[in-house]
């Protein structure tokens, strides 16, 4: 056990550190200047030589100096606002935290709800196994704009502005929620369909145990490994997929901040979310690698 976790480890902070590396090249190659979008402004009056002396201020220590500092923990300052990075990202993260964990957690009850309606019923299982394909292909900001045309707008059910903390969040988790379930979806049924096929399974209905026992108490566990990978990608993916959901509600979290760093070529920022996105799918990830060993004690081996 002590081996395969020392592995697991080991290939999360290979993944973190290629992540990091290949948002800071991209980053320094984007096209554009947010120095020069900044600063090159008449109203402001600084000459040439005060430009480059702020430039010096944000570019100093290249590579190696950017990575020593993201690990004390000190991400810059914002080219933007010249806030440091890290209090931008503790303003927007904790509403991004409650949004991704809540439509996180609906996904998942939406795909076993799918997934094992298909597998009870063999009348409705075309119809349920056609749903996840139908919640893959609606694009996020097209599924926002119409739940708030018809939750908000034609059935007042939902204030577009106000409202208490649930009620703005029921869209944007229903936005989030209703796409990523589809992967999840598709997997567990797919899983439930092949743990079926097994041996067991006519063993223990031959001793007289009915569908639903069978499915409930053998085949879920042994479907669980792949749907929990799946699931893991998709939490992971939550953080970076924020953008266009907070963007359309008009939420102040970590996507909002990526929409307006982006805007301004905001480098510093840009780095920072990218490696927090990294970081939170490396984890959840590595999360899910250890609890294989758990339902699978042969993995540990």
């Amino acid at each position: 056990m002590t081996r395969y976790l020392v592995k697991r480890v080991a290939q999360a902070l290979l993944v973190l550190w290629a992540a990091f590396t290949a948002a800071y090249i991209l980053l320094q190659a984007m096209p554009g200047d947010s120095i020069l979008i900044k600063f090159q402004n008449p109203e402001l009056g600084l000459s040439p030589a005060q430009i480059a002396e702020i430039r010096e201020y944000y570019d100093a220590g290249g590579y190696l100096h950017t990575v020593l500092g993201f690990l004390r923990g000190d991400f810059g300052y914002s080219v933007d606002t010249g806030t440091p990075v890290l209090e931008r990202l503790a303003e927007g993260l904790p509403e991004t935290a409650k949004l991704a964990t809540a439509a996180f957690v609906l996904a998942v009850l939406l795909a076993v709800l799918i997934a094992f309606a298909a597998a009870h019923s063999s009348r409705l299982r075309g119809v349920l196994l056609a749903v996840p394909a139908l919640f893959v292909s609606v694009p996020a900001f097209w599924l926002g704009i119409l739940l708030i045309q018809v939750f908000s707008f034609r059935l007042g059910l939902v204030p577009v502005i106000g409202g208490s903390e649930p009620q703005q969040l029921i869209l944007p988790v229903l936005t989030l929620a209703v796409p990523i379930s589809a992967p999840i979806a598709q997997v567990l049924a797919r899983s439930l369909d092949q743990v079926f096929t097994q041996p067991f399974v006519p063993v223990v209905a031959a001793k007289g145990a009915s569908r639903s026992w069978i499915l409930w108490r053998h085949v879920a566990r042994n479907a669980l490994p792949p749907t929990l990978t799946v699931a893991g990608l998709t939490f992971g993916e939550l953080i970076a997929g924020s953008v266009v959901t907070e963007t359309v509600f008009g939420r102040n979290g970590v996507g909002r901040l990526t929409e307006q760093a982006v805007n301004a070529q905001d480098t510093p920022v840009l780095l920072a979310v990218v490696v927090l996105a990294a970081t939170v799918f490396v984890l959840v990830n590595l999360l899910v690698d250890l609890a294989f060993p758990v339902l699978d004690p042969r993995l540990a081996r």
